[in-house]
């Protein structure tokens, strides 16, 4: 009872402060043999693929979600962060079902990622790795490749978070209300025998073309 009524305002909260309004951007399919790009089907597992420039990137996108595929989608975050404090870690863990990522760990990085994405969740992740104020995202890191590889039926969705690197930039305490639109793309996939670099490449110019 008490997650869903946090889970609830938090919804109303980031609507209130920046919108988190979903806007499809689509362009002619680049691939015939995949399923067309479905923001709304229940059954289509993805990986969304996004900027990172505020704390509120993960609410924002979240909430952009509906409501039966946010029930599936789990947000990627790291532990030293939202595992932290008995407040963060309640909202990271009950209410956002965040798959929680020791940045420190070496060994195997990825693998409640893979763990989640084997049982048939979605998620949400930041190629990144950290947040930048600046509106295009810098060069991804390797973990979207080797998820795609992985993962070779899951659908990649680049989603471009509108200034929220204006409302709440890294070093913020409390964000200033602006409209936010979460603009997501076509459906990309990991093509045979691409190579990490220009997989990488490609992703992040998917998201660029959303600005």
């Amino acid at each position: 009872m008490l997650v869903n009524v946090v889970r609830f305002g938090l919804i109303i909260l980031v609507k209130l402060l920046v919108g988190a309004q979903a806007r499809r951007v689509t362009s002619a399919p680049s691939r015939t043999d995949k399923s067309a790009p479905n923001l709304t089907s229940k059954s289509a597992q993805s990986i969304y693929f996004t900027n990172h420039s505020s704390h509120l990137d993960t609410l924002a996108l979240w909430t952009a979600l509906p409501a039966e595929i946010r029930a599936k989608t789990r947000p990627v975050a790291a532990k030293d962060y939202w595992g932290n404090g008995r407040i963060k870690r309640f909202i990271a863990l009950k209410v956002l079902n965040c798959v929680l990522i020791d940045r420190e760990q070496l060994r195997d990085p990825l693998a409640p990622l893979i763990a989640a994405l084997a049982a048939g969740d979605s998620l949400i992740i930041f190629p990144e790795g950290t947040r930048r104020a600046q509106a295009e995202p810098s060069d991804f890191k390797g973990g979207l490749y080797h998820l795609a590889e992985a993962f070779p039926n899951v659908q990649l969705m680049p989603v471009y978070l509108d200034t929220l690197h204006r409302s709440m930039p890294k070093g913020s305490i409390l964000p200033v209300p602006l409209i936010c639109t979460v603009r997501f793309g076509d459906v990309i996939y990991l093509e045979t025998n691409e190579r990490k670099k220009a997989f990488l490449s490609r992703a992040r110019d998917a998201v660029i073309a959303l600005i």
